[in-house]
């Protein structure tokens, strides 16, 4: 069609030119004016003034002359003038057509070079052996890349060379990603309007609303709470689970009703996002978190890690040591790995759903993640300084720990561009034996050194040694941090060891070297 339009408009311009010579010619050989037939030019002669017609006896009328070229001349301006309008206009259909052409050739490169460096594996290629989770999530999440075959051999050729250009400088893995898996945010509420301070910060610090759609599943009932969710109108997916009775129990239970349908609202909502809508992964967030500035850029860089290493479960945005005066404010990009199930702001997969979900329990979901039969020795991700705050006192757990620990913690906010960072040293093989070497080389203190502080030199790290669950709990009460233990897992705690800043020195709270195991009979 482009072609078309082209030959049309050249066509066009050579007729222009065409004529404008043709006439240039006729007008240039036509008898002279001024004398007739006497061999002189066009100008006025002699003795005859310009104007000066001539009689019968061979004399012609000048000005008579002159007029009826005038008219020839203007007939053939008009011709002209409606050539230069077809032409004018011919030239804006034919720019029009070229521009959409030149955009179709991108478009068609574009895809070719896709075709091309297409990757097979995540972003970040973490490949462990023998995992078969890697493949299973890739074949959930990456969208096919149409290619297009090249219209010359020259061109299969440059694709070729340059593939294998890109192969040898070990590009692939850093500079191609595959398609970006679409993460949704799915908000748990029942029936706080202050639900509002949630979605208003996820909204807000939102990147795009078709990498992260926002699902808000409401519980409960509550009109008000129903308005306020739905006054967000297409910013938010909002469902409602149907289900409101009261769940049968047992006498003694009957005050943890409230956990029961907790329970019942997380599988609903869980299996809407999986199964109705076709996720393959979520992060969950409840209607009393407030996010930081980085968190949908946590989850983003710590997807390709969670898919591709079989012994991490989830990826939560959540600190439980997480106050202030125990977190290093210098180290917003420092992340851990953590035995204990933090939630309050975590990441799932699809195949993990499908492993936990037949068998969820009816209440305390959070305790029941912790159990040995559901973490199976897995680990998660943690933050140094939290991505997450939660800003409600009141709830089913009627405020425990609100007031003694959570009001406390740090929100960060410095965004972090995880996505630009090598996070390959949080797969268990790099990070276990750098984490052991650090915790068992650091000095071996008594409380007492780090309380009195005037002994010890330098910023640490400094251990403090446990043998049993007293010895535990007495320390952590001395230093700050959480003692309570969840199946024998203390807060925060990798191998047992929990790791803080007390008085601005990096400790560890650690068992003895050559730990193996946590005692459940410790919870």
């Amino acid at each position: 069609m482009v072609r078309k339009k082209g030959s049309l408009i050249l066509c066009g311009a050579f007729l222009f030119v065409a004529w404008n010579a043709l006439l240039l010619l006729y007008l240039w050989g036509r008898p002279p004016i001024g004398r007739l037939g006497e061999g002189g030019g066009a100008e006025p002669g002699g003795k005859e003034e310009w104007g000066v017609g001539k009689g019968k006896g061979g004399r012609i009328n000048l000005a008579g002359e002159v007029i009826r070229l005038a008219e020839e001349v203007e007939v053939q301006l008009e011709t002209q003038k409606k050539l230069l309008k077809q032409i004018e206009s011919n030239r804006a259909v034919w720019a029009r057509q070229k521009d959409i052409g030149k955009r179709e050739t991108d478009d068609t490169k574009d895809v070719k070079e896709q075709g091309v460096h297409q990757p097979q594996k995540p972003p970040l290629l973490l490949k462990v052996e023998g995992n078969d989770r890697d493949q299973t999530e890739l074949k959930q999440t990456e969208k096919p890349v149409p290619t297009v075959a090249s219209d010359s051999k020259l061109e299969q050729q440059q694709a070729v060379e340059k593939n294998e250009e890109i192969v040898e400088n070990n590009e692939v893995a850093t500079s191609v990603s595959s398609p970006e898996v679409v993460i949704p945010i799915l908000v748990i509420a029942c029936d706080r309007v202050t639900v509002k301070r949630s979605l208003d910060r996820l909204i807000q610090y939102r990147p795009s609303p078709e990498l992260y759609p926002i699902i808000v599943s409401q519980d409960c009932g509550h009109g008000e709470t129903a308005r306020m969710i739905g006054s967000y109108g297409d910013q938010v997916t909002h469902i409602k689970q149907p289900d409101l009775g009261d769940i049968r129990v047992r006498p003694e239970h009957r005050k943890f009703q409230g956990y029961y349908k907790i329970a019942r609202h997380y599988r609903w909502a869980l299996n809407q996002v999986f199964n109705t809508f076709s996720h393959s992964t979520v992060v969950i967030v409840e209607d009393d978190l407030e996010v930081a500035p980085d968190f949908f850029e946590y989850f983003r860089a710590l997807y390709p890690i969670l898919s591709s290493d079989p012994s991490l479960w989830c990826v939560s945005a959540w600190n439980d040591n997480g106050r202030d005066a125990l977190v290093d404010p210098s180290k917003a990009e420092l992340l851990y790995r953590t035995d204990f199930f933090p939630g309050l702001g975590w990441m799932l997969l699809k195949d993990m759903w499908d492993e936990l979900e037949p068998k969820w329990p009816s209440a305390f979901w959070d305790d029941w993640m912790r159990q040995p039969e559901q973490r199976k020795g897995r680990s998660c991700i943690r933050p140094e300084i939290s991505r997450t705050i939660t800003f409600g006192r009141k709830g089913v757990s009627l405020g425990q720990f609100f007031d003694q620990y959570l009001r406390y913690i740090k929100l960060n906010t410095e965004f972090v561009p995880f996505t630009k960072q090598d996070l390959s040293y949080l797969l268990k093989e790099k990070y276990e034996e750098k984490f052991i070497k650090e915790v068992y080389s650091a000095q071996l203190v008594k409380i007492e050194d780090l309380q009195q502080g005037g002994s010890l030199k330098g910023p640490g790290p400094f251990r403090v040694q446990y043998s049993s669950r007293d010895s535990f709990k007495v320390f952590a009460r001395n230093l700050g941090v959480m003692d309570d233990l969840k199946s024998g897992v203390p807060r925060t705690g990798y191998r047992g060891v929990v790791s803080f800043l007390y008085r601005g020195r990096r400790v560890f709270l650690a068992p003895p070297e050559g730990w193996t195991q946590y005692d459940i009979s410790w919870s």
